[in-house]
Parts: structure tokens; sequence; C-alpha cells
């Protein structure tokens, strides 16, 4: 990681380019070892190592490309209408501002760069001020420049996907247990588990059950507790009505509530699989009509089919497998295919139309 003078060239630390530390722009002046000297826009230097240096949250290279993010299509078109304008209508100004371009790599041909965002000539800091000015000017409602560098940080770690307002996010993407540590969620649900079909106690006598879980799981110390209006806030989100301490005790038997649907939001994180019988005649290899079936692997981030499998009838748990095999080594990048009867027998049914 690093500064580049260059809009879109890899991004590199070195002396002379410039970088964004704690929200203001420093010039690089020296490298030694893990430290880097830094040389402010007032005048004053600092001398820092370079993994802190990389770990300051807004840290930003003066000039580089932003990341290619995926963009989160599934997430993106759960929200309104007028928040997914408002995202896309932030996208050229943002882009602008990283990199004086407005729009990606290929759609340029016969555009120049305007002289105010010219990342050569003018700090990120300068072209965010200038970038919330015109926004005001064009009629967006309290632009400053912090609100452009927000957006900007946003729009560099989740894409398209930070620039919406998760104001107007449905409340079912959201996470009921909102930032609560994982570990304490799953010492919180074993402590019901371990109450459920006793008398209860208080939420305070709970508390004291989730800490001893979580010190036998992993250590003293090592999970910190949250705080109590926090804690109990967790429980009435985990728990039952009956499985919270006051109510009466429940049967050990009684079903549990499930645990909520977990939000795909990186390629390949959840891949959904499903069976249909299409809707067609077709002739058959033995030479019968019979409706083929389908099975499909979609991946549910980015929508996009993985893989197909194309049965006469009956599908079997070795096409599952396929499944797999598809998207893991797809057929042009196979030295050979072992499924020899398979192909034969998508060839021979594509050759022929349906109902004859």
């Amino acid at each position: 990681m690093g500064g580049s003078k260059e809009a879109g060239r890899r991004p590199v630390v070195e002396v002379g380019g410039h970088v964004v530390y704690r929200g203001q722009t420093f010039q690089v002046v020296g490298l030694q070892g893990q430290r880097v000297a830094l040389l402010g826009e007032d005048g004053t230097d600092t001398s820092l190592l370079l993994g802190r240096l990389f770990a300051d949250p807004g840290f930003a290279v003066v000039g580089a490309r932003a990341p290619d993010v995926v963009p989160q299509w599934g997430l993106f078109e759960t929200v309104p209408l007028a928040a997914q304008q408002r995202a896309l209508a932030w996208l050229p100004h943002i882009r602008e501002v990283e990199t004086g371009w407005p729009h990606p790599e290929g759609s340029r041909e016969g555009q120049v760069m305007r002289e105010e965002y010219d990342p050569g000539r003018w700090m990120l800091a300068q072209r965010e001020e200038t970038k919330a000015k015109e926004m005001t000017a064009l009629g967006f409602t309290r632009v400053t420049r912090l609100t452009v560098q927000k957006m900007r940080l946003a729009y560099r770690k989740q894409g398209l996907w930070g620039l919406v307002d998760k104001r107007t996010v449905p409340m079912r993407s959201r996470r009921p247990t909102g930032y609560a540590d994982e570990r304490v969620v799953a010492a919180v649900l074993e402590g019901l588990r371990r109450q459920r079909g006793r008398s209860k106690g208080t939420v305070k006598g709970l508390q004291v059950l989730v800490k001893q879980i979580l010190e036998e799981t992993h250590g003293r110390g090592v999970v910190e507790m949250p705080s109590r209006s926090s804690f109990y806030r967790l429980v009435s989100v985990l728990a039952d009505p009956a499985d919270r301490p006051g109510y009466g005790a429940r049967t050990a038997t009684a079903p549990v509530r499930g645990a909520p649907v977990p939000v795909a939001l990186r390629p390949g994180e959840q891949v959904q699989i499903d069976t249909t019988r299409l809707d067609i005649m077709a002739v058959l290899e033995d030479g019968t009509l019979g409706r083929p079936e389908l099975s499909i692997a979609v991946d549910v981030a980015t929508r996009s089919i993985l893989a197909v499998v194309l049965r006469p009838h009956g599908t079997k748990a070795v096409d599952a497998a396929l499944l797999l095999a598809e998207m893991a080594v797809p057929h042009p990048a196979r030295p050979r295919c072992r499924m020899r009867g398979c192909c034969r027998w998508m060839r021979g049914w594509k050759g022929r139309r349906p109902g004859r």
C-alpha cells in the first residue's frame, strides 16, 4: 500500500508520494526500514512505523486507483428506489475525487480530466473541498468536505453498497444482534439453553452465567462483556418470551428459535442450489418423451449462476457433486471430462427440438 502521483497506478509507498493519515495529507519524505517520515501541509514532520500508518482507518493513497469491489447487487436491490438513485448519483463524484475521472476505465474515450480534480496538481483534501462546493451548487443537501471524505472511505471499503443510506435498509436485512461479539452471542445462547426447563432467576444472574461460560471457553479476560443495557437488549433479542428470566419455565422439548438468516456480502460466501423440472417436453436418449430437470448453483451476493446441470429425470447426489466440480474447475479448464455419458446425452438433447 502507499502513494503514487499517477491516477490508476498500483499504490506504492515511495519518497515524494502523498498519503492521508488521521484525516490530513502528508508527503512521504523518507523511508528507513519499517519507519516512514511524513511532512504535513503545515510544515510539521512526523515519523512512525509503516504498520501504524497502514492501520489508520482513514489511510489512503493520493492519486491511487480505488480497488475494484464487486457490486453488492443482491443487497442493493433491497433498498428503496430513491436510495438506489442517491447512491448512483454519488458514484461518479466519488470516482472523480479519487482518480480525477468520473467514469471507470474503458468509458473515458473523448473525455478530458477537469483541472480542479487532477491528482497530480491538487491534494486529496483540496479535491474533497472542491467537490463539496460543487455538489452543494448542484442541489445536494448538507455536503461538506467531511461528508465527501466519509462517502469516499465507505466506497473504498464496500463499493457501491457503501454509498447507500443505511437508514433505508429494511430491518430484515440487518443483524438482529447488531454489532455484538459473536462469542458473546454464542455464550448467551448457551446460558439460555442451560436454563431451559428450570425456574428462572434474573437477567443479572444470567449475566454471571454468561461470563463464566466465556471464561471457560476462551479464558479469563479474553472476551469483554457488554454493558448492562447492551446485555439486556441482547437477551431480549435472542431469547423466546418463555426463556427470558422472570417468566415461567418451559419444557425442554419445546422448539428453540432458529438462528437468523445470514446476509451474504462477498462472492462465494453463500451459494444456493436448487433443482426444478422444466415445463417443456423433450425426446430423451431412449426415445421416450419426458420433462428434463435443471439444477443450478447461484451465488447469493452477486446473483450470478455458477454452474448448471441438465438431467433427463431423477436428479441424484452425483449431480450435486458435478455442480461442485463445475464451480471449482469449469469444463474449458479441465484436461479431460470423465462424465462422458452425461456429456453425450446433453449433446444429443441439444440437437433436438422440444416436443419431438
